[in-house]
């Protein structure tokens, strides 16, 4: 994806940090475009994994219906390790871009040999987020629905439990935004760049940071599009993720090449 954009080149202590470019508000919108593209090209790998990562969401939330903070936990926490199940729609994308063979049915899989310590890492903090989250989840749900009587996920976020317990919703909501913002910051570039190139994790994770800082209204509008459909997925008992997910994945690689300045 072309652009004539501005290339700003930071200065990181001992990081090899690439130029990144500052972008235009509308540029999400383009990267959406792209991505329905690589979806069409590459659609039975794309669909394939789309159902898959939808089965997995589905069987995840489903199973710990009686356990609301788990399962709140467990909605919130599938934005954040998305990113990384996101790797097998970029090594569709990187290939489309340089015009080769779509893989074999299980090869994108394998796309973390890349690059493995770095993904390695990244995946350890995910799930270190993840585990943090659940604890907080589980403390809020306590001191605020403590005795309510809520004992099931459809019970919490119902019209009724929500005008009760507004000060729940929104200290939640809030908890749950600012941690999400922070996961956002460090992975919306860092993985993909870490699957392209051989950089190593903190060289990735300050990069992103960067280019979030430098393009901070058009990625909080990247960061709302992509909370919006997975919501929507969501709310369709995970049907529509099948399409949703591989789409923001593949458009997610568009996002990377546009920001990053290419080697």
């Amino acid at each position: 994806m072309g652009t004539d954009t501005a290339v700003f080149h930071p200065q990181a202590a001992r990081m090899n940090v690439p130029g990144i470019r500052k972008v235009a508000f509308d540029r999400p919108l383009l990267w959406l475009g792209a991505g329905a593209q690589d979806m069409l090209r590459a659609w039975p790998l794309s669909l394939f994994y789309g159902a898959v990562f939808a089965l997995l969401g589905y069987g995840m939330v489903h199973a710990a219906e009686d356990k609301p903070h788990l399962a709140m936990a467990l909605i919130s926490g599938f934005l954040f390790v998305a990113p990384l199940l996101a790797t097998v729609f970029y090594c569709l994308s990187h290939r489309l871009e340089h015009h080769h063979r779509l893989p074999r049915l299980f090869a994108p899989l394998l796309s973390w040999r890349a690059n493995p310590s770095s993904l390695g890492l990244f995946t350890v903090m995910l799930l270190f987020a993840l585990i943090s989250w659940e604890r907080i989840s589980a403390i809020l749900v306590g001191f605020f629905l403590n005795g309510s009587g809520i004992g099931r996920l459809s019970d919490v976020w119902s019209i009724t439990a929500i005008q009760q317990h507004a000060d729940f919703a929104l200290t939640y909501l809030a908890f749950g935004a600012v941690l999400a913002l922070a996961i956002f910051s460090i992975s919306v570039v860092s993985l993909p760049m870490m699957l392209h190139r051989k950089v190593d994790f903190a060289t990735a994770l300050v990069t992103s940071f960067l280019a979030t800082r430098l393009n901070f209204p058009v990625m909080l509008l990247w960061a709302a599009i992509i909370a919006g459909l997975v919501l929507v997925g969501m709310a369709t008992d995970f049907v529509a993720t099948a399409l949703i997910f591989p789409w923001l994945g593949h458009a997610s690689w568009h996002a990377y090449r546009d920001l990053i300045e290419r080697e």
